[in-house]
């Protein structure tokens, strides 16, 4: 490589590079007669270097410096396949020191020429960028694949921020009313609806649907059409016994309410909707002002009924919307299975879509509705808990736990893998899942790397286990605290002793197929290990972790673009030592036994100190944990507790740099959750939700009396498991518990209540292992895997633990035919 001074004297000096090492960087220093820390040498591709000035430290012109160490047979005069006739030079016009004295600064240009069989190139930019040019580009499948999701995602965009532009948000006034006894109540509708289709959502103390076999008293609910004449759209001269004038149009709502006052004051208040069609010729009546409509209520209970009635002029269209649903959720897939998108993106889009859907039918919910949906208490409980692992991480007693595992179990692969499973599965089965995830990924990731193992399979199987063990007790999985928290369940018998015995005998044989499953899924010791040498892999985790430091900076300071760049330097440094790597091979490396006391050294507990504190906070919340099945003992629900702890491990910790800790917090695992709790709620409010409950409920009505209790229980098992697989199991379980509750209180069918109980809680959790986000675990475990390096796709997981699934699901369809259908245990 040689400078060419292309012009002197003026304010500019023009110098070309082809190559330049160390020696001849020095060199031109040198000659320019500028101090080495004012000047950096800075790499636009390389071996390819610009000098520039700057006030920097001696440390930082060592790290812009490029390698020098080609790769064995690589030509240094071509770059990255070019033929032996291709040169490529920079040109780089830096300003004079001296007409730059004013402001101290200096501007640099970069001309970058490409000279290829005779043909010159010229691109133009700002020589302190840094950014590399490639000429070709990307090959014509990848650029075609990149305009088509681009496009579509605009239209996607395009489509939703119509909608959301167009439309207002929906907002309805509630009135009070009372139905008095032995009479009836009439209100005039105030304004006419667009379509014939009206709504009518009405808020008291109501039962369910379910319970009509449970109480004689209902309130009754119809329309009518009133007749105005030509001159005079004032109805309220008609009386209301008046039937000449009045004429009913549709058939009479029963609302069933409770039989006494007493029931009444402890009733909770509930929302019921209904939506009437009154026909296009009544519609056309109103339109024209011949009539109006007006809505009657009537009561046969022995007491003036309370209520407050709202009137939705422009009500949605379940069936289409079902419709709508099913293609947003289906487009969710999509993104996440084939990879289009990063997941919370893909979450962000789905549920920006459903918002623009529903407010396409004229049902755009307001902000407060939207924050509402929002499951704060979950997000809560993450965000405390992954503080705590932040901070406890400084301790080394994840590295530390790691290496005693290993010695414990002798360097025995699956040895170590049942008894880290198993104690996952049993921490899961007392502790919110979630929770043990998030403590048991980090030592499993660092485990596996002081065993030389690929940590993906293995923390697949670990969140595996981890949602088996949560089945078993009621506070171990959210679907079972919305079980066993249900009143009406537990006034049937189901408490914490009856729910963790039924559990238990089906959780014990569902560990055991699963093991074999994983164990034939992981034959081959091959398959839990890298396919590359140790060595390598440690270069390829050293390259993601520097790139991902650098794209988290900013260009907001200086002092951020210059630390930015010299990460880049790195990765360009590793990435060549990794060519080298793969070009000449590595050397083996030994086995782990070998090096057990040099892990002690490397991996020892680094603050004693901070892993007490860390001790009293984890003693805190672990205890709080465990009351909270207990409310009369402690009344703070799990994010509660979560929070608290994080709160006092800092107040303990005395951390000044509080960014340092907030910045490991997976921000983007807590937005996914924030995006899929709304999209879900979307889909209930499209009636998806329902319309999977009514489906089940007809398929168990349609069958013989003596089949209906095993019908009901193989319903209710298999689609919550594979509803729970592809849909959040939240929203999936609340609708379910109803469904169960109706089926168990319907006098005609005559079923027990805990046998469905018991089909729900399994398919629900055990769901879970179905999909990369049929779990809460799931999602939390490989956000945290990225964020240490190791990222598996929603295929490889899909692989895995779809199988697992399937098997569990038949394991407790087999347990409870012979337990509640063959022997009726309950």
């Amino acid at each position: 490589m040689y400078i060419e001074n292309r012009a002197k004297g003026g304010k500019n000096v023009v110098f070309k590079i082809l190559k330049l090492n160390e020696q001849e960087a020095d060199e031109e220093l040198d000659r320019l007669n500028q101090p080495r820390p004012s000047v950096t040498v800075q790499t636009i591709r390389p071996n390819y270097s610009i000098i520039s000035l700057s006030q920097v430290t001696e440390a930082s012109l060592e790290i812009w410096r490029p390698d020098e160490d080609p790769l064995p047979n690589e030509d240094v005069s071509a770059d990255d396949g070019d033929d032996s006739n291709s040169k490529e030079f920079i040109t780089i016009k830096v300003t004079n020191p001296d007409s730059a004295v004013e402001d101290g600064k200096t501007t640099t240009v970069v001309e970058q020429h490409h000279e290829k069989n005779g043909q010159n190139v010229t691109t133009d930019g700002e020589g302190d960028d840094g950014h590399e040019t490639t000429m070709g580009g990307h090959h014509e499948h990848g650029k075609l694949f990149g305009y088509v999701k681009v496009g579509t995602l605009l239209v996607v965009w395009l489509l939703f921020t119509g909608f959301l532009m167009s439309k207002h948000e929906k907002e309805l006034t509630p009135r009070q009313l009372s139905v008095p006894e032995g009479s009836y109540r009439t209100y005039i509708l105030p304004e006419a609806s667009p379509g014939s289709r009206i709504g009518i959502n009405l808020k008291g103390a109501f039962l369910s649907d379910q319970q009509h076999n449970n109480t004689i008293t209902y309130v009754f609910v119809n329309l009518q059409l009133l007749y105005l004449p030509s001159n005079n759209s004032n109805a309220s001269f008609y009386p209301d016994h008046d039937a000449k004038y009045v004429e009913n149009i549709t058939s009479v709502w029963h609302v069933p309410i409770p039989s006494s006052l007493e029931a009444i004051d402890q009733m909770d208040e509930i929302s019921r909707k209904h939506v009437f069609d009154i026909g296009p010729v009544n519609h056309q009546k109103v339109t024209s002002g011949k009539a109006v409509v007006r809505m009657r209520m009537s009561s046969n209970l022995d007491a003036d009924f309370p209520t407050k009635f709202t009137y939705d002029p422009t009500p949605m269209d379940t069936e289409t919307g079902v419709i709508y649903a099913a293609i947003v959720l289906l487009g969710l897939y999509v993104l996440i299975i084939w990879e289009i998108v990063h997941r919370t993106f893909a979450a962000i889009i789905a549920s920006t879509l459903a918002i623009g859907v529903l407010a396409a039918m004229n049902e755009r919910p307001s902000m407060p509705k939207l924050i509402s949906w929002i499951d704060v208490e979950t997000l809560l409980l993450l965000f405390g808990m992954m503080i705590l692992v932040a901070i406890l991480s400084e301790t080394g007693i994840f590295d530390y736990l790691a290496v005693y595992a290993y010695q414990v179990t002798n360097g025995k692969v699956w040895p170590l893998i049942n008894c880290l499973c198993i104690f996952t599965a049993v921490l899961s089965s007392f502790l919110d899942n979630v929770t043990t995830v998030l403590l048991m990924t980090p030592v499993t990731i660092r485990l596996c790397e002081v065993m030389e193992l690929n940590p993906v399979p293995v923390l697949m199987s670990m969140v595996i286990y981890s949602n088996v063990g949560g089945t078993l007790t009621p506070v171990g999985d959210p679907p079972n605290v919305i079980i066993a928290s249900n009143s009406h369940i537990a006034k049937n018998g189901v408490n914490f002793a009856t729910f963790t015995l039924h559990m238990a005998i089906p959780i014990f044989f569902v560990m055991i197929t699963t093991y074999f499953q994983l164990r034939m899924k992981f034959k081959n010791i091959n398959d839990l290990r890298f396919s590359e040498p140790q060595d390598v892999q440690e270069i390829r985790h050293e390259i993601a972790v520097w790139q991902r430091a650098a794209a988290s900076l900013s260009s907001y300071s200086k002092d951020e673009d210059l630390v930015r760049e010299t990460l880049l330097k790195k990765v360009n440094r590793l990435s060549r030592s990794l060519k080298k790597k793969l070009v000449t091979g590595s050397v083996p490396v030994e086995s782990y036994k070998a090096t057990l006391e040099e892990m002690r050294r490397k991996y020892p507990i680094r603050s004693k100190t901070l892993l007490v504190k860390s001790a009293i906070t984890l003693a805190f919340v672990i205890t709080f944990f465990f009351l909270h099945s207990a409310p009369d003992i402690q009344k703070l629900s799990l994010g509660w507790t979560a929070l608290l702890g994080a709160l006092l491990l800092l107040i303990l910790a005395d951390r000044e740099d509080i960014e340092s800790v907030i910045a490991r917090v997976e921000w983007s695992t807590l937005l996914f959750f924030a995006a899929l709790f709304i999209l879900m709620e979307a889909l209930a409010e499209l009636g998806l939700i329902d319309w999977i409950g009514k489906q089940t409920e007809n398929v168990i009505l349609s069958v013989s009396e003596e089949s209906r209790l095993a019908v009901a229980i193989l319903i209710i098992l298999w689609v919550s498991a594979f509803a729970s697989a592809f849909v959040d199991n939240i929203p999936l379980t609340t609708m379910m518990v109803k469904i169960a509750i109706g089926l168990a209180e319907n006098e005609a069918l005559d079923l027990p209540l805990q046998p469905l109980v018991w089909a729900l809680a399994l398919g629900a959790c055990l769901g879970g292992n179905g999909t990369l986000i049929g779990a809460s675990a799931n999602v939390v475990c490989a956000g945290v895997a990225e964020q240490h390096g190791y990222r598996f796709t929603f295929i490889e997981y899909f692989k895995v633990g779809f199988p697992v699934m399937v098997g569990s699901v038949i394991v407790s369809t087999i347990y409870l035919m012979f337990a509640h259908v063959v022997f009726t245990w309950h």
